[in-house]
């Protein structure tokens, strides 16, 4: 069942033989913001996705029971999900040898495996190497966002002129001012839920309807608010209110498996297509071409601006080229990257862009795992509530090093949290006994537990790169990435505390601690990759200006997260649509006059 309208037809006559306005490589957040803003403009836009078209509307079941299910979402015989100790313990590519048929990142691990089987990459299909590294990469129409955990947070100046607050790494050659409107104009145009709390190190937006806190939610931010910190509501890309403007989506009812990765069947979260592509599509400006993988960025001899993309047809594996004025790269952090170095070129020999030679480098996330869970006594035994269907729980912002210095570890870390019941009891399988006492136990203490775990920044250093592999190649013979990456110890510091903060925080609420996650998961595990072609004002150690243009060639534009200075704490989808809405606009203008 779903409450969305047709999709727009996906199969459109697609003439290579003309020169578009511009080509997109990429339709996640950043691909599918360039499309809204560039046709908005007016101008023709050619979008290359290199995964398939998927019938989004049928497959996302965020409304389906699991026993309507064959397998309660288990993905079929045959596939496997990576877990944390093989990332650990193995070293990548991780399918290599692997007796699976098909074999998936450790996101569909979590809850139903078959809702993103069709989402996720095939890791035999596509292998990277190097140090340790869990890569989430969706290829189909909208790309991650089909999955996203939905938190919306803005950056402040705490994070765009982070060096000039403690004096590690860079600034933003951009400030909080530059982004404010277009943080704007993306909760506006997507929506988004959230309480304000004027706090000048995490911004409001232009929120709708929040989710309520439920009780043991309440009396922890009760307790924080006694010590100067806050507990908000989940601060969700998701419409509550609804959106007139848009046909495609509905607003939130509060109602569905919100914790299944396989994203919402009425789009009442924000998702690529039914946000943006399907819009653009509508005002006749957009053709969009899935299957096609790009492999180059084409450059002209004569003048040195880019002149369109090299890609293949996954399918037919045939080599095809797009022509356009202005390239606009938003294929995701890491394989922006890749495609930038991949465009090796007499006039380019170390990669399209990268005179600077920070093409790849400067990579950072966030680092996660760290964690407490606590058990709120007078709920234990009390008649069940309804909790499903919250697009999330609570957020706990940063309060590290804002003003006092905190030893050990520079920058910040927030909690993302939850409480209350669910479709699936809380820790039925750590609940001791069996038959009827273990069922009531089961019962009386299922919506009683509460839990937070956080993320925080890593540090962007210049030894913190990937490259291409020069021997491993993917099945379509495009040469992989290679990481060379490691937390650091600030990052480790910053996780201990991590865990010792959750647990004065409990014990001052007056919740019980009955547990605590003290591992730091796999780098890669927070799926907020940046970083690999920051902005900046010098060319010479940046690869972008603080419009996402390149310095080397005015008229190619990279829109994602890897032109983030810094990783802040905050969750990058928002700052990534609202930065690369404000670049587009330039872009356009710049077209306008002949600039590009």
């Amino acid at each position: 069942m779903t409450l969305v309208k047709v999709a727009p037809p996906l199969d459109q006559d697609i003439d290579l033989s003309r020169t578009y306005d511009a080509v997109i490589v990429g339709s996640g957040a950043a691909g599918g913001m360039a499309a809204h803003v560039l046709t908005t403009h007016g101008l023709q836009v050619l979008m290359l996705e290199a995964g398939k078209k998927l019938p989004i509307e049928q497959e996302l079941r965020s409304m389906q029971w699991p026993y309507d299910h064959p397998r309660r979402g288990e993905a079929p015989p045959g596939s496997h999900h990576l877990s944390f100790n093989e990332y650990t313990i193995r070293k990548p590519p991780y399918a290599k040898g692997a007796a699976f048929k098909h074999v998936y990142s450790y996101v569909g691990g979590w809850t139903g495996s078959d809702y993103v089987k069709n989402i996720l990459v095939d890791e035999k299909d596509h292998p990277y190497t190097g140090t340790n590294y869990a890569w989430v990469r969706a290829r189909c129409l909208g790309g991650k966002t089909n999955i996203w955990g939905r938190l919306a947070l803005r950056l402040s100046d705490y994070d765009f002129k982070a060096k000039s607050h403690d004096g590690y790494g860079e600034d933003w050659p951009i400030s909080y001012a530059d982004v404010e409107p277009y943080y704007d104009k993306v909760d506006l145009y997507l929506g988004i839920s959230g309480v304000k709390e004027n706090l000048p190190h995490l911004p409001d937006s232009q929120f709708q309807r929040p989710s309520k806190l439920n009780f043991g939610e309440v009396k922890l931010r009760e307790s924080l608010k006694k010590g100067g910190q806050v507990l908000t509501p989940y601060r969700a890309g998701v419409t509550t209110d609804g959106l007139k403007h848009n046909k495609y989506r509905s607003k939130c009812y509060g109602r569905g498996a919100c914790e299944r990765r396989g994203g919402c069947d009425i789009h009442a979260v924000f998702d690529s297509p039914t946000g943006l592509i399907y819009p653009a599509m509508d005002t006749g400006r957009l053709t969009v071409r899935p299957n096609s993988i790009a492999y180059e960025i084409l450059v002209d001899k004569n003048t040195g601006r880019a002149r369109g993309v090299a890609f293949l047809d996954s399918t037919t594996r045939k080599s095809y080229e797009a022509k356009a004025k202005v390239v606009v790269v938003g294929a995701s952090t890491l394989e922006s990257a890749r495609l930038l170095l991949l465009s090796r070129s007499p006039q380019h020999p170390n990669g399209l862009g990268n005179s600077s030679g920070h093409v790849g480098h400067n990579f950072c996330e966030h680092v996660m795992g760290p964690g407490v869970t606590g058990l709120i006594k007078e709920l234990v035994g009390k008649p069940h509530t309804l909790d499903d269907g919250r697009p999330g729980g609570f957020y706990i912002p940063r309060f590290r090093n804002l003003k006092d210095r905190q030893p050990g570890f520079i920058r910040g870390y927030g909690y993302e949290g939850n409480s209350g019941h669910t479709m699936f009891p809380a820790h039925v399988m750590d609940t001791p006994g069996f038959g009827g006492a273990f069922k009531r136990s089961v019962r009386d203490h299922a919506g009683a537990f509460i839990s937070m775990g956080a993320f925080g920044e890593v540090l962007a250093r210049y030894e913190s790169y990937v490259d291409l592999d020069p021997d491993t190649k993917d099945k379509w013979g495009i040469p992989v990435l290679r990481f060379h990456y490691q937390f650091s110890d600030n990052e480790r510091k910053m996780a201990e505390d991590m865990v010792a903060t959750g647990r004065e925080m409990l014990e001052a609420a007056g919740i019980e601690l009955v547990g605590t996650d003290e591992k730091v998961l796999t780098e890669g595990w927070s799926i907020h990759e940046l970083g690999t072609a920051r902005m900046g004002n010098d060319p010479k150690t940046s690869v972008l200006n603080q419009f996402q243009q390149s310095h080397d060639v005015r008229n190619l534009f990279v829109v994602d997260g890897s032109s983030h200075v810094s990783a802040s704490c905050q969750n990058p989808t928002w700052t990534i649509m609202a930065l690369a809405w404000r670049s587009c606009e330039h872009l356009a203008d710049e077209f306008r006059k002949g600039n590009l």
